[in-house]
């Protein structure tokens, strides 16, 4: 899917580009147009942007159905990876030059963004800019909701919903690095098979067949954990199917429609529901966040993580980009580039 690896930082004073939001809406709005180039103040650090990530929150920011709602005009975009440029002076540890991967929350859809040093993570001299600008949001997502949420032991069973998408492979990945037995369900036998490429011990098309009952043959006694980043109707299915002190993570909803579940299966199974919100956790919790990624670098180094990159989108393709991921034609990562290859 082309390696996107280091080149020289951008000059700064060039006109620079970045997909803008003015209007709540379709992808399709955001304009493309110069902006101002972005200051670092004294904590920030100022990335040259090689590659973005796209994520279906993305969408919904530009939507204006997102948690949280940042006032127009504004740039998405949430990861990035590059090269430093500049750092501010209350900045240590990253120098102009390094190539880093980044949690900008905003306006990574651009050639420059500016972002607080501890979001900002120096990558492995083996990870391309592709791997690290899809990395930072999934793999921070799946390895907080599976380790501190819901402490996930080995030898456990984790069934993944939604599990060919950007953080269900993800979690299929560490999942399986932490020991645990893997249950992949998605809609079509081509995602699934993705699944299995990338660890997954089960496989369940819940298209085709009855998710209740796959889950019962696989799980006889129940899973242990369920990540659930799409919510809808197989939720209250997965609740139903947890095991004695099981443990259900909400990630994200993906299908459009928040659930309702019966909170009397966890009372009968003395289980437990757990929100996940990376972001946010991230930013009360920088030191346990940096720990988190420099055990993730290790899984990557060692060859546990291996990001599935669907597709590279040069810059300007920004809404094509982020319609791929909303219409959840994607599996694994969208991903943007500046300088395609």
């Amino acid at each position: 899917m082309g390696n996107l690896r280091a080149d020289a930082p951008r000059t700064v004073g060039a006109a620079v580009k970045a997909h803008v939001c003015t209007q709540l809406g379709l992808p399709n709005q955001l304009q493309f147009t110069e902006i101002d180039d972005p200051t670092p103040t004294p904590n920030q650090v100022l990335v040259s942007v090689k590659a973005a990530g796209v994520n279906f929150p993305d969408g919904l920011i530009v939507a204006g159905t997102y948690q949280t709602k940042p006032p127009l005009p504004f740039i998405p975009g949430s990861e990035v990876a590059g090269v430093v440029h500049s750092v501010g002076s209350d900045v240590q540890g990253v120098t102009p030059g390094m190539r880093v991967m980044a949690f900008c929350g905003m306006g990574g859809y651009a050639e420059l963004v500016a972002v607080t040093s501890d979001k900002v993570f120096v990558i492995p001299d083996s990870m391309s800019f592709s791997d690290a600008a899809g990395f930072v949001v999934t793999y921070g997502t799946s390895y907080h909701a599976l380790v501190d949420r819901a402490a996930i032991q080995p030898g456990e069973t984790l069934l993944v919903l939604g599990a060919s998408g950007g953080v269900g492979l993800t979690a299929i990945e560490i999942g399986k690095a932490l020991g645990a037995r893997v249950v992949a369900a998605a809609s079509s036998e081509a995602k699934l098979e993705v699944c299995k490429q990338h660890g997954a011990d089960e496989l369940i098309n819940y298209t085709t067949g009855n998710l209740r009952e796959r889950v019962a043959q696989v799980a006889p006694s129940g899973v242990d954990v369920v990540y659930d980043p799409v919510g809808g109707d197989h939720a209250a299915t997965a609740v139903r199917a947890l095991s004695t002190a099981g443990r259900y993570l909400t990630v994200g909803y993906a299908s459009g429609q928040i659930p309702k579940i019966g909170m009397n299966r966890l009372l009968v199974v003395g289980g437990a529901l757990h929100g996940v919100l990376w972001g946010a956790w991230a930013k009360r919790n920088p030191e346990c966040n940096a720990d988190n990624m420099r055990a993730l670098f290790d899984m990557y180094d060692g060859g546990a993580l291996s990001p599935h990159v669907n597709s590279i989108h040069p810059l300007i393709n920004a809404p094509t980009a982020l319609e791929e991921v909303m219409s959840r034609r994607a599996l694994g990562k969208v991903i943007l580039s500046t300088n395609p290859e």
